[in-house]
C-alpha cells in the first residue's frame, strides 16, 4: 500500500486526507498551522516537520494549497518538496492554479527525479467530506493508473482531462461558470427584493423552472439563513475568476460576464467579506443598494 503525503490540511485538504486514510492508505501530513495536524496525530498518522520530510517519506505527495505562489513556495527551497523527492515519487497537485504554474511545477518535479499528476478537484467542503468531489485528472495514463486508488478515495467521477495543464484548464472552466452563476443569482435576488418580491416565492420560481440548479437551492437556503460559513470563500472564487480572465486574455477570448463577476467578488472582498462563503457576494448588493435579501441582515 502506498504511503500518501498530504501538504495542506485546510477546509478541503483535511477531509480529503481523512478519506484517503479511511481507504487504508498510511499518511504523513504537514500543515503550516500545526494545530490542523492534531486530528491526524490522534489517528496515529505521521506528522512531518517540513514538506521536505513529507516528500522523503511518501510514495505519493498530495498538494492542496491556495494559489500559484503557494505551490511554488511548497516546491522550492531547502525544505521544499523538490529537496526531499526520491526517484519515482509521484506529486499529485490538487490545488486550483494556472496552467502555466502546474506545467512549471511538473517540469521542476521531473527534473528532480519525481513524477507529476495535475488533478485539481471540483466541489466544496460537503463533497470533500463525503468523498464525492469531481477529480479533474491530467497526466500520462500509467501515472493516472498508479494513483487511481488515491483519487478514488477523494472523489468520483475521475475525469481524464488530457495532458498536464489540462486539469488546471478544466478547473478554471468550471469555476468560471460557478462564479458567473452565483454572481448572477445574488444580483437577481437583489433585484427581486428591490421590487418587493417574496424571497420564498423567488426561490420557488427558480427551482420550478429551467434555471433550476442545486447551486441555487443550496446557496438560496444559506442566504435565507444568514449562513455564510466558508464552504468556498469569496477570496478564492475571486482568485479563480482572475486566473480565468488572465488566461482568456492570453487566448484572445472575451469574457465580459466573467470580468463583471470578478469585479463584484473583488468589491465584496474589499467590503470585508473575503473570508465568507461565496454566497456572501449578495452582501455587495445589499450594502450598495441599502436592502436586505431574504432573512439576512445587511
Amino acid at each position: 500500500m502506498q504511503t500518501v503525503g498530504f501538504i495542506g490540511l485546510g477546509a478541503m485538504g483535511a477531509p480529503m486526507a481523512e478519506n484517503v486514510s479511511d481507504a487504508g492508505y498510511p499518511l504523513v501530513v504537514y500543515n503550516r498551522t500545526r494545530s490542523r495536524t492534531e486530528p491526524f496525530a490522534e489517528r496515529g498518522e505521521i506528522v512531518a516537520d517540513s514538506v521536505r520530510e513529507v516528500a522523503r517519506e511518501a510514495d505519493v505527495v498530495v498538494v492542496v494549497v491556495t494559489d500559484d505562489e503557494a505551490l511554488e513556495a511548497v516546491l522550492e527551497g531547502d525544505d521544499g518538496v523538490l529537496a526531499g523527492l526520491t526517484d519515482g515519487t509521484i506529486v499529485l497537485q490538487m490545488s486550483t492554479v494556472t496552467p502555466a504554474a502546474t506545467e512549471a511545477a511538473a517540469e521542476a518535479v521531473r527534473d528532480a527525479g519525481g513524477q507529476y499528476v495535475d488533478a485539481p478537484v471540483s466541489g466544496t467542503v460537503g463533497p470533500a467530506e463525503k468523498g464525492t468531489l469531481t477529480v479533474l485528472a491530467a497526466g500520462p495514463d500509467d501515472l493516472l493508473g498508479d494513483v487511481e486508488g488515491v483519487l478514488g478515495a477523494i472523489g468520483e467521477p475521475i475525469v481524464d482531462c488530457g495532458a498536464v495543464g489540462d486539469g488546471a484548464r478544466m478547473k478554471l472552466f468550471v469555476n468560471l461558470l460557478l462564479g458567473d452563476m452565483i454572481g448572477a443569482f445574488a444580483e437577481a435576488l437583489a433585484f427581486g427584493t428591490a421590487q418587493g418580491l417574496s424571497y420564498d416565492d423567488m426561490q420557488t420560481v427558480v427551482e420550478a423552472g429551467a434555471v433550476d440548479s442545486p447551486l441555487f437551492s443550496i446557496k438560496g437556503e444559506n442566504i435565507a439563513a444568514d449562513d455564510f460559513e466558508p464552504r468556498f470563500p469569496i477570496d478564492l472564487q475571486f482568485k479563480d475568476l482572475r486566473y480565468a480572465v488572465e488566461e482568456a486574455n492570453d487566448a484572445g477570448v472575451p469574457l465580459p460576464q466573467t470580468a463583471a463577476a470578478r469585479e463584484t467578488f473583488s468589491a465584496a472582498s474589499s467590503m470585508g467579506h473575503g473570508g465568507e462563503d461565496m454566497a456572501a457576494v449578495v452582501k455587495f448588493f445589499e450594502q450598495v443598494a441599502g436592502l436586505s435579501v431574504g432573512d439576512s441582515e445587511s
